[in-house]
């Protein structure tokens, strides 16, 4: 049996800077990957099937873990069947990216124990028909996207730490990006201009979300009491950074929802995954 982390994301912002003709859109986002994991344990078996336990509310068919299988089983030298267990602490449909993490994690893992032989760089291209995100989990690097988020640039970030709320909703991504209001010309910009003005980066969705999900304006607002609160990919999570005057232990105990309290990663536990 092996057993591995599967690390979240946050994005520190999430500029629309376009629409290409296939619907999909462009956008520019910093992915800050952080240290809530899901918990992965992936044991051979004797029977030629992926068995998936854990997420009983997703059907097998739609489950990124065992699609991110199916993708591999064109290059597996030794396929085996697989009992794949999940620990779920990342929540689902937060903007956090629990799902293409987990699937970052299946391509890397089975990779190695069907000795696909296949490079960071081939999971990568593989990944991006899963979910834009699963690229930047499978490098393990923070970065800045471009393209659908695709498109990275690996960078180096300061060591943070950030409160997380969950509000209690689950957001519809589909349904934010059918907004007409929704800003999809964002002019694009760069990294060194983030560095230098960080607050001037938001997120296009954020008033959107707070708009349609009374729960996700709620939490905004209880953080922006500290500082400046921001949305993660399309939510419905929010955070904000921890600065030395914050109680931070009062500000997690009066949060209106789930609250979490995370560190910054410089790059992801799998970057050193090796099949013992």
């Amino acid at each position: 049996m092996i057993r591995v982390a599967s690390p979240a994301k946050l994005n520190l912002f999430l500029h629309i800077t376009g629409r290409r003709e296939n619907g999909y859109h462009e956008l520019q986002s910093i992915f800050q990957l952080i240290d809530l994991y899901d918990w992965l344990e992936f044991t051979p078996i004797e029977l030629n099937e992926i068995q998936i336990n854990g997420l009983n509310s997703v059907d097998l068919q739609q489950n990124l873990i065992f699609k991110a299988t199916e993708i591999l089983k064109p290059y597996a030298k030794k396929p085996t069947g697989l009992n794949i267990s999940i620990e779920k602490n990342i929540p689902m449909g937060a903007g956090l990216g629990g799902g293409s993490s987990n699937a970052a994690t299946t391509l890397i893992v089975v990779n190695k124990l069907w000795q696909c032989g296949l490079t960071i760089e081939q999971l990568a291209d593989l990944g991006v028909k899963l979910g834009a995100d699963v690229p930047i989990f499978v490098h393990g690097l923070n970065a800045w996207a471009e393209g659908i988020g695709e498109h990275l640039t690996f960078i180096d970030l300061d060591q943070k730490k950030f409160i997380v709320l969950k509000p209690d909703c689950f957001i519809s991504t589909q349904l934010l990006f059918s907004q007409k209001s929704l800003t999809r010309d964002t002019k694009p910009t760069k990294f060194c201009a983030y560095q230098l003005t960080p607050s001037n980066f938001g997120n296009n969705f954020e008033p959107l979300a707070r708009n349609l999900y009374p729960e996700v304006n709620e939490a905004m607002q209880y953080l922006d009491q500290f500082g400046k609160a921001k949305l993660t990919g399309t939510g419905a999570c929010v955070f904000i950074e921890v600065t030395e005057k914050m109680n931070v232990d009062d500000i997690l105990k009066n949060a209106p929802c789930k609250s979490y309290l995370v560190s910054s990663l410089k790059e992801s536990p799998l970057r050193h995954f090796e099949v013992c």
